[in-house]
């Protein structure tokens, strides 16, 4: 069913040829890593003044950066609160009577598949999820929900899928519970094959009824996913109104508060700083890539078969598919509605930092990106030089910059002073630098206060019985944010990098899903 013509390349090619440029562009972040890391302290010995005055400047447009990035986030949680307050179904109902041109008339035409991936999470975490789409305002008998389980996770897996069934089954208009095998050729033990048996079994039962794939919206949500309870809706309408809706991915803001309350400071930290940069990123329309739990059209989804299945990034390739599929005329609309996830959180402190170390380095494993979309973009002579330029770039800084930031500026601004000698340190510049490299910071401080502001507003409710020390640390966990950010930043984006700089591939790593009374 994919699109005539349309092939992506795999992370596996069995062209030789192919095989050595996918090889050298897995090494190419990794290398220009460590060679900048390894320069920059070298210059530090040889040439003092040139890192200095470096890391001033980088310093410098770090703190610009930080100013516009606030700026955006509070557009973006402005806009979360005025879509909070619409009714977004009266919305699609008002759409027959509406003079708009280039819009679907009856919303009754568009049916909603929720496919919904899982491995070992239990019963706690997959129920509030289906009762979260229960409890959406859009009608039940448009909607088809994918209970899409793994073969390998055993006998329990099917328990849970029994059960389910059992419970939900005659609440939407369809139910599929999928049991995806293990060990089919060609694939890797990763969400996205799951996710795509799972999309194949619901275009056959679109098939069967006769529902056209142009009038359906596809979500792939994590299996903790809880949607506001105006998603479909809202989606539904930003769907009918949008002239190119089938070149378009539509993503919602993620935020991981379901178990927020139980997790320690430092993963709250981490999480938070996360749901911020998706919420900056969604008023830069044009850098946004999917991530996590997203929506699109089942047409575009069949034509570009489906989510990768031999991948771990596969809610970011899932654009960059659809996007060589339409020679660069895709995007990604922001949905100005939170969906709610779990943080990490594990059964004692110690193993929760670690997963959650582990979870960030998995999603730092999106260099594999990197070598993929390159060797797709770069052929397609359909897509301006300009743009090839422009994505390219903006692909590889980004993932660069995730792990050396963080080090430039807590570290680099002492290495002129700790290893220029006794020449440089009697410079005026020298005993300067630390003074004007803390003003700096002091100024970035802006941007922490507004992250913690937000932070507030955007938590939910406290438990019943929540200690007043533990509603403090809400405030003063932010302390941690400049201490977190090396550890459980830079660091997990180095390991990938130098994981795959040295082929020493990963595996899907699922976070352990645990939820405390």
């Amino acid at each position: 069913m994919t699109a005539p013509g349309f092939t992506f390349p795999t992370s596996k090619p069995k062209d030789k040829k192919e095989q050595k440029i996918q090889r050298a562009l897995e090494m190419l972040p990794g290398i220009a890593t460590w060679t900048f890391l390894l320069v920059c302290f070298i210059l530090a010995f040889k040439l003092p003044i040139a890192i200095a005055v470096f890391i001033l400047v980088f310093d410098i447009y770090w703190l610009v950066k930080v100013f516009y990035i606030t700026a955006f986030m509070v557009v973006g949680y402005r806009r979360m609160r005025l879509w909070d307050k619409i009714d977004w179904l009266t919305k699609c109902r008002d759409l027959k009577d509406s003079k708009k041109k280039a819009v679907l008339k009856d919303w009754r035409e568009i049916y909603h598949v929720i496919i919904l991936p899982t491995y070992k999470e239990g019963l706690e975490i997959l129920e509030p999820s289906l009762d979260a789409i229960c409890n959406n305002d859009y009608p039940k008998d448009r909607i088809i929900i994918v209970m899409a389980f793994e073969e390998r996770a055993g006998k329990e897996a099917k328990e849970r899928a029994r059960a389910l069934e059992e419970k939900y089954a005659d609440q939407f208009f369809g139910y599929i519970t999928t049991l995806h095998p293990d060990g089919i050729a060609g694939e890797a033990k990763v969400k996205g094959a799951n996710a795509s048996w799972a999309g194949e079994e619901a275009r056959l039962f679109l098939d069967e009824k006769g529902i056209k794939y142009e009038n359906v919206i596809v979500s792939t949500f994590d299996s903790d996913t809880c949607v506001h309870n105006r998603y479909f809706s809202c989606l539904t309408y930003r769907f009918m109104t949008n002239s190119k809706r089938l070149q378009f991915s539509y993503q919602p803001l993620p935020l991981y508060n379901n178990n927020i309350w139980q997790t320690n400071s430092v993963v709250r930290v981490i999480m938070v700083t996360s749901s911020f940069w998706q919420i900056t990123q969604s008023v830069r329309r044009d850098k946004m890539v999917t991530f996590s739990s997203h929506s699109m059209s089942f047409k575009t989804l069949v034509d570009v078969n489906y989510w990768p299945r031999d991948v771990i990034s596969d809610d970011s390739i899932i654009y960059w598919k659809c996007y060589m599929l339409y020679h660069s005329d895709y995007g990604v609309e922001p949905i100005y509605l939170p969906v709610s996830l779990d943080a990490v959180l594990a059964e004692t402190y110690s193993k929760t930092v670690i997963n959650q170390y582990k979870q960030q380095r998995r999603w730092a494993w999106g260099i594999e990106n990197i070598p993929i979309v390159y060797r797709a973009l770069w052929r397609d002579k359909k897509i301006s030089l300009n743009k090839k330029i422009h994505k390219s770039w903006e692909e590889f800084v980004g993932r660069i910059s995730w792990g050396v930031s963080p080090i430039i500026i807590t570290f680099f601004g002492w290495l002129p002073i700790w290893f220029g000698g006794d020449e440089f340190n009697r410079t005026i510049f020298a005993l300067n630098l630390p003074k004007v490299l803390g003003y700096l910071m002091t100024f970035a401080m802006v941007g922490l206060l507004t992250s913690l502001f937000t932070s507030l507003y955007l938590l939910p409710p406290a438990p019943e019985g929540t200690s007043r020390r533990k509603k403090l640390m809400m405030i003063f966990q932010w302390v941690l944010s400049p201490i977190v950010s090396i550890p459980l930043g830079a660091i997990p984006m180095l390991d990938a990098q130098t994981r795959m700089l040295f082929g020493k591939y990963m595996e899907f790593w699922v976070t352990e899903k645990v939820r405390k009374e």
